[in-house]
């Protein structure tokens, strides 16, 4: 099942009970029709960058949400449907992460570590400052006397 990312925006109200049962309701589309959700994130209300028109109401102010899901293209398209007949609903829009586990977690054989040669001290020049000091001494300490700063 393709990895997708749901951000969408919701019409705010002074209670949270309406953003609370619309993000339930789409999460429980999701799992009812064999999906997985992974995860919630609130951005919380927003004042939009311009004025939206959405069931012939004008909204100022929105709040932001995202789910992470895995589905099948039908449940996806469900999922739509369902998002375009709920008055809740200003705007929405689904990204597709990948379609296996691969495509989103990054490998660690791939990722290129880079490290600083002030990361230890056995390491710097002998003629170095920093070689001299008898006690140990924190990286922001090396920078702060590698480049001649108080501390």
């Amino acid at each position: 099942m393709p990895f997708y990312r749901m951000m969408c925006i919701a019409a705010h109200y002074p209670e949270y009970k309406h953003i609370k049962d619309l993000v339930t309701q789409s999460a429980m589309h999701v799992l009812d029709n064999g999906g997985i959700v992974r995860g919630f994130r609130y951005w919380g209300t927003r004042t939009l960058p311009q004025k939206m028109r959405r069931q012939k109401q004008i909204f100022n102010y929105g709040d932001y949400w995202f789910m992470h899901f895995d589905a099948s293209p039908k449940t996806l398209k469900g999922l739509h449907t369902l998002l375009r007949k709920d008055p809740r609903v200003i705007r929405w829009t689904m990204l597709k992460e990948g379609e296996k586990v691969q495509d989103v977690v990054e490998l660690k054989d791939q990722t290129i570590e880079h490290s600083s040669p002030f990361d230890s001290v056995s390491s710097a020049p002998t003629s170095s400052p920093v070689s001299s000091l008898s006690s140990p001494v924190t990286n922001n300490q090396k920078w702060l006397i590698l480049l001649n700063l108080p501390s």
